[in-house]
């Protein structure tokens, strides 16, 4: 079974005479199919739990393990290409090449996957489609509005059809209309293919959308989404 299972996860920041423990004992099963939604106050650890999944980062103790393997033991090869096989990651900022069209935008993990440009493009014009760009698709960055190089970012996520969804803030762009839209497509993809999911956001919308949701506060989990927090979303 494909799951994303963090055990009694521990990663603190050390500096200035203070430490900061963003994840500080964190244990979470994101089984295949789930999209789970992870809340939190702002510097609440959030970003910190995406990238230990994603292998960007070790945890100090503990264990993050995806499809029966280590990824914190992975090495600097291996995580390199979990990352490009297994991981769709979207980022809460877009990193679009400038030069290039949201369509070879929307390529760049295929053709470093080995992909022809003709293939990579054929493969990623379907995922721009979806996430409605197909009338964008030859655009440049600079022609498309914030919302629309979210999306780009969201497609290119995607393209490579990984088997781990994680994305940071991707609805944070978007107005309610295309947040809910996309939303939605994040939760089909993870329905459709039986891949595991985890949402980063503070989008109030989102807990309506995701199979499960938890709070992470001070580093530590919780079930559901506490009241006080419920109450800065609203």
């Amino acid at each position: 079974m494909s799951a994303l299972h963090l055990d009694q996860v521990v990663k603190h920041y050390r500096g200035a005479g203070e430490t900061v423990k963003a994840v500080d004992g964190v244990s979470l099963l994101v089984e295949e199919g789930d999209l789970v939604a992870l809340y939190g106050p702002s510097g609440s650890g959030k970003t910190t739990l995406l990238m230990l999944a994603a292998g960007l980062m070790a945890p100090d103790s503990g264990n993050v393990v995806f499809d029966d393997r280590q990824v914190g033991e992975m090495s600097e090869r291996e995580g390199a290409k979990y990352r490009m096989r297994d991981v769709g990651f979207v980022f809460q900022s877009f990193h679009l090449m400038a030069g290039a069209t949201a369509l070879d935008n929307a390529t760049i993990k295929l053709i470093g996957d080995g992909r022809t440009l003709a293939e990579a493009r054929k493969l990623a014009e379907p995922w721009l489609q979806r996430v409605g760009l197909g009338e964008r698709v030859r655009h440049m960055p600079d022609q498309l509005s914030m919302g629309e190089r979210q999306r780009v970012a969201i497609a290119r996520a995607l393209v490579n059809e990984p088997r781990l969804l994680l994305a940071d803030e991707p609805t944070g762009s978007l107005d309610s209309k295309r947040s809910k839209e996309i939303l939605a497509v994040l939760r089909d993809i993870c329905h459709e293919r039986r891949i595991p999911g985890l949402l980063v956001t503070h989008d109030p919308e989102a807990r309506k959308f995701a199979d499960r949701v938890h709070t992470l506060r001070d580093g530590h989990l919780h079930e559901g989404l506490d009241a006080e927090l419920m109450a800065t979303l609203s």
